[in-house]
């Protein structure tokens, strides 16, 4: 297993250590309740280096990464980011990913832990395919990176950086300087709240992850990451979307510029036209229980579906799902019922997010 520069900081704070995309990493610290109770009414600070960063320079930097991402980099601005996919030939998903544009020959794709390496072969295989002047290269094991979020969170980096954090609208990213040193800060997140992505050496990211520990900030692992960002209605790979499941079917088309040619665009747009069989949707349990990812989705004693992620909201007795289940039995506010230990329990049919996201406008 790899282990990010934090790990033995980790483990000298009392991180609980589980196994993660190839990584070493902690899965709460206090306790997944306190964790998501930290970052919804104050901030918290997660670990994020085990992701992925793979950078595009050269003349024909935007072009190919026009090409290879869904989303339209192309009218985006300099120093801006946004989220999108790469594809494969059948509209299934390679990864999401954020883009951050610094400028038109100047491209980081920062992409899931696990599938770093995957998609650094499966977009080298494009590369090579096609002719675009410009490099590719994976940089992560070069940078770190934390996430600070919650709403005290900008109150508390505007006593640490050299610039006005109220001039950053979500999306935007700078260099600037923490406590007089050089990293890369992005106001963006994965937990529905407002906050900042840090990306800097891996010694400087250590260092800051110190003092952001040794001045009380709460540290979070991957439990408290994953309920914040499912109550939030937010994807994770592998759950509710994969090679297996396009960005149609996940509801996600904000993030396909059908405007402008991208890889398996042609191949999403014969999905569309053929009507989509299934379709992703939240679901509120109506009876007792907990949906777990895999759960089967039933009604009228017909499978219809299965569960791709499902919680009890911490410190809450509600109950949420997002489930993949087949159009046809789509119905605003209908019911349906899960399968929880061998119990069929009613849920509603409802938007996957169960939150009012917070981002700085």
């Amino acid at each position: 297993m790899k282990k990010t520069i934090l790990y033995d900081e980790h483990v000298k704070r009392g991180g609980s250590i589980v196994e993660f995309g190839g990584y070493l990493m902690p899965i709460q610290y206090q306790g997944i309740p306190f964790e998501h109770d930290a970052v919804r009414n104050n901030l918290g600070v997660f670990d994020c280096s085990h992701m992925g960063e793979i950078l595009i320079e050269g003349r024909d930097a935007l072009l190919f990464a026009d090409y290879i991402v869904t989303s339209n980099i192309g009218e985006l601005n300099d120093m801006r980011m946004l989220y999108g996919f790469i594809l494969y030939p059948d509209g299934g998903i390679v990864d999401d990913l954020m883009v951050y544009k610094y400028n038109s020959e100047k491209i980081l794709l920062v992409v899931n832990a696990a599938n770093t390496i995957k998609d650094y072969k499966y977009i080298i295989s494009k590369f090579h395919n096609m002719k675009f002047n410009c490099t590719v290269t994976n940089v992560s094991a070069t940078m770190s990176q934390l996430a600070l979020q919650g709403p005290k969170a900008a109150d508390y980096l505007q006593n640490l950086v050299d610039i006005n954090l109220d001039d950053m609208i979500m999306y935007d990213f700078l260099e600037m300087k923490i406590n007089n040193i050089i990293f890369l800060v992005s106001r963006s997140g994965y937990t529905g709240e407002d906050g900042f992505e840090i990306y800097g050496s891996n010694n400087d990211i250590l260092e800051l992850f110190i003092k952001l520990a040794d001045d009380g900030v709460t540290l979070c692992g991957l439990g408290a990451r994953d309920t914040l960002r499912f109550e939030a209605g937010l994807p994770l790979y592998g759950h509710e979307i994969s090679e297996s499941i396009n960005p149609l079917e996940s509801g996600l088309s904000f993030a396909l510029a059908f405007e402008k040619d991208f890889f398996g665009k042609d191949v999403l747009l014969e999905i569309k036209k053929n009507k989509l069989k299934r379709k992703e949707v939240g679901l509120e349990l109506i009876g007792r229980g907990i949906p777990r990812n895999g759960y089967l989705i039933y009604k009228n004693n017909k499978e219809i579906g299965y569960v791709t992620t499902g919680y009890m909201i911490p410190n809450t007795k509600n109950s949420y799902a997002v489930a993949l289940i087949d159009n046809a039995y789509y119905e605003k506010n209908g019911i349906v019922e899960v399968l929880i230990h061998n119990k069929h329990v009613q849920a509603r049919i409802r938007s996957k997010r169960f939150i009012t996201n917070k981002y700085k406008k």
